[in-house]
């Protein structure tokens, strides 16, 4: 099975190549790996250019936000598979991808997704925050659960039938693409008990009050709009990321 996997970028010259290199070194041979490059003007694209021979595709243009930017990789992904890897963050292991796809072979199913370490921006070695996931269950969603983003596999077919980020929302596009697909589509899922992304802190949706207020805004629309939950389901979602810090791997 080919598995695309998908880097949005703009400005992030000192962080790019650990994430280049974390997909370079996988030991599952069938990769390709396209990045999307928002026009960058800090060097970030003379850094692709120097990894050229470890990228299947690239484009650098203007995009309207990272959700535009990994449509416009979804819509250039070839492989049966797709998968995310933000610009911050890197895999847990070289050999992570090759479990990921034998996870699909085995469950047959239209997507996995694992747990995620938020490590410090400044030494990856050390852990700020974990998240561990769970079995899905429908129920969950309605509990404020949902699983890691950036450890979601999905098969490009999910994609092409359900339809790609809605970029109106800016912060939870993310959130509404997984209510949609567990939980309006009910596609099938399987959890695989292992670390797949370490994540550096200091994400949009989490630096500074404004942001974290709109994603409250744009997480309660994303309830409503997939028929999820309200109010109730945003104060769980929100409480739930407090075990989270004291959760090791």
């Amino acid at each position: 099975m080919k598995i695309s996997i998908i880097t949005a970028v703009y400005n992030n010259k000192s962080h790019l190549q650990d994430a280049i290199d974390s997909v370079y070194n996988q030991t599952y041979n069938n990769i390709e790996y396209i990045i999307i490059d928002g026009n960058s003007t800090d060097g970030t694209l003379d850094l692709i250019k120097k990894n050229a021979h470890k990228i299947s595709k690239w484009i650098s243009e203007k995009d309207n936000g990272i959700y535009d930017a990994l449509n416009k990789g979804i819509e250039l992904a070839s492989g049966e598979i797709i998968g995310f890897l933000h610009s911050d963050d890197m895999y847990s292991s070289n050999s992570i991808i090759e479990d990921i796809v034998n996870q699909f072979k085995i469950s047959g199913n239209d997507s996995i997704y694992g747990d995620l370490c938020y490590v410090s921006k400044t030494n990856i070695e050390t852990t700020i925050r974990y998240w561990k996931s769970k079995p899905f269950h429908q129920k969950l969603l309605k509990k404020g659960w949902m699983p890691p983003h950036p450890t979601f596999f999905v098969k490009k077919d999910i994609y092409n039938n359900f339809g790609t980020f809605n970029v109106t929302f800016k912060i939870a596009a993310d959130y509404d693409l997984m209510l949609r697909f567990l939980g309006q589509k009910k596609i099938s899922t399987s959890y695989l008990p292992k670390t797949i992304i370490k994540m550096r802190t200091g994400g949009v949706s989490n630096n500074s009050v404004k942001n974290v207020l709109q994603k409250s805004c744009e997480d309660y629309i994303a309830l409503k709009n997939n028929s999820i939950g309200g109010i109730a389901t945003l104060i769980l979602k929100n409480i739930s990321k407090i075990s989270q810090f004291f959760i090791r791997n």
